[in-house]
């Protein structure tokens, strides 16, 4: 058998540049059914990933396709830069299944006060271990830092959620069904900053085009935590804007009044429909490994890069998930 072609699998298979190539690379990224793969099949994936890496024989793969494979299965259950296996429920191929629950069950049961606290609770918990698992970096987050940032986002959505449904109460049903989305805009506003603290305080690793460590900085840090909140709200708008327009319409055709119990299951099944597509695309509003130019750093970085590599233009950093 003939041997391997060499490529860098550490870059994406996909062109990042692009809209579409990013979207295509998180496809296989968030694909839900790596999931479902068992800690046997990760651990080949692993091994796979690292004698290839290596330059070394590779027989369990007869094609590069092969190795490309291995490689997202990988990427989707490892952490990129720690190499740690992730927490299932935390992995980005957990998004589709688990927001489908989630979402599903705030869209339907966000008239009551009960029903309001558990789902947004509910919600802020999966948030947490989301963004736990997939900061930037190595730094370690204390156990205060993570039950702070936990409380401070479950109430900022709760109390957002709850005041808002009573301003809403006598106005359009349509504005009440929106609610949950500006309640979990919201809380990703406050419980992505808190969960990845540790990058706003002590900053993010800056790499060269060779992965060369080249300085730390506080201000990639705060762009990269950025996108990621855009990027986390994006992938619940057409869920959570296109399922109240959809049984808006069911409400006023009488098929809700007519079918009562096909409520819940509608926009549970809808919700999953739409995150399959709305995970990956809202992930590919950025590239994960983000650049920055190394004029816009703060000047003790700035400088500090200029020393070493006067011809450096752009560093770049993990901006996590």
């Amino acid at each position: 058998m003939s041997p391997l072609p060499r490529v860098n699998i550490d870059q994406p298979k996909y062109d990042q540049e692009s809209y579409l190539g990013r979207a295509k690379h998180f496809f296989l990224l968030t694909n839900p059914l790596n999931v479902l793969a068992s800690p046997a099949k990760l651990e080949e994936a692993r091994q796979i990933v690292l004698k290839y890496r290596a330059g070394k024989d590779v027989p369990e793969c007869k094609t590069i396709d092969d190795v490309w494979r291995a490689k997202y299965l990988y990427d989707s259950a490892f952490h990129p830069e720690t190499g740690e296996k992730q927490i299932v429920i935390g992995r980005m191929a957990a998004q589709m299944p688990m927001n489908t629950i989630i979402t599903g069950g705030m869209m339907t049961f966000y008239k009551s006060t009960a029903a309001v606290v558990f789902w947004q609770w509910f919600n802020q918990t999966f948030n947490a271990i989301v963004n736990f698992t997939n900061r930037s970096g190595t730094s370690p987050i204390s156990q205060p830092q993570l039950i702070t940032s936990y409380c401070l986002a479950t109430s900022g959505a709760l109390v957002t959620a709850l005041s808002l449904n009573r301003a809403v109460k006598n106005m359009n049903p349509l504005l009440g069904r929106l609610v949950p989305l500006v309640a979990v805009g919201a809380a990703n506003c406050i419980n992505i900053p808190c969960m990845r603290m540790q990058e706003l305080r002590n900053g993010v690793v800056l790499l060269d085009e060779n992965n060369n460590e080249m300085g730390i900085s506080k201000k990639a840090a705060m762009v990269g935590i950025s996108a990621v909140i855009l990027s986390r709200i994006a992938m619940a708008v057409p869920g959570m804007t296109l399922t109240p327009v959809l049984m808006n319409t069911l409400e006023k055709r009488g098929f809700l009044a007519k079918y009562p119990r096909s409520n819940a299951p509608i926009q549970v099944l809808f919700c999953g429909f739409v995150l399959i597509f709305a995970t990956p695309l809202g992930c590919a509003f950025f590239k994960q490994r983000a650049g920055i130019k190394v004029d816009s750093l703060e000047s003790e970085v700035r400088d500090s890069i200029k020393k070493k590599r006067p011809d450096l233009d752009t560093v770049w950093f993990n901006k996590g998930l």
